[in-house]
């Protein structure tokens, strides 16, 4: 066995949900992957043309291919942090970003992750958390960020007919999870959605109380 193949397989073993990591690293294996839109999303890219903290630490957890990440580098920020469960994700990321200084990536389950951030950008993570799980996202995402710190982007702003994930929502539901850890700037239906969203996709901005 390959270094490269035994690091990817002690991923999986020290993963606390070892399921989970299969359940999304065998999505991966078998190109399972619709919900990845291909390019950085608009919403989150017309937000970050204005932030102007060049050199915030900034991570994008279950980041998946990252084309946000991507985005940000060619448009100078210098500290990304990656996080993804699933190895193969993970192993394409390695590659895509190998020679990329500026960006780090973490095979690693979201709830053990460990940081101070400033900027947590959300594109198509919390969809994939089954409903109890999401209460202890608002409390994990607040403890990572620094004072006033942010989550900026998507949520899906429909009901999904078959068993997630996707898991889908409203407003009237978002808001109980995130009120009690964030003050909510913006939680509104995105006006600028990609085609195949429109009308299903919210924005938020949420700042660390």
């Amino acid at each position: 066995m390959s270094d490269r193949n035994k690091e990817l397989q002690c991923c999986v073993s020290k993963c606390e949900n070892p399921l989970d990591a299969k359940f999304w690293n065998s999505r991966w294996e078998n190109n399972e992957i619709g919900w990845d839109i291909g390019v950085a999303s608009p919403a989150i890219t017309k937000y970050m043309d204005q932030y102007l903290a060049k050199n915030a630490k900034i991570l994008i957890p279950g980041c998946g291919n990252a084309h946000e990440a991507e985005y940000l580098v060619a448009n100078g920020f210098t500290n990304i942090t990656l996080v993804d469960i699933a190895p193969k994700a993970v192993e394409l990321l390695n590659e895509k970003f190998a020679n990329t200084p500026n960006v780090k990536v973490l095979c690693k389950d979201f709830f053990l992750h460990e940081g101070h951030y400033d900027l947590i950008i959300e594109q198509t993570f919390f969809c994939t958390l089954p409903l109890p799980k999401r209460n202890e996202y608002s409390f994990k995402t607040a403890s990572l960020l620094k004072k006033n710190g942010r989550i900026i982007g998507l949520l899906f702003d429909k009901t999904f007919e078959h068993q997630g994930p996707p898991f889908g929502g409203s407003v009237e539901d978002y808001k109980p999870i995130f009120e009690p850890n964030f003050v909510i700037k913006t939680m509104e239906k995105c006006y600028n959605s990609i085609a195949p969203r429109v009308n299903s996709e919210i924005f938020i901005n949420l700042i660390k109380t």
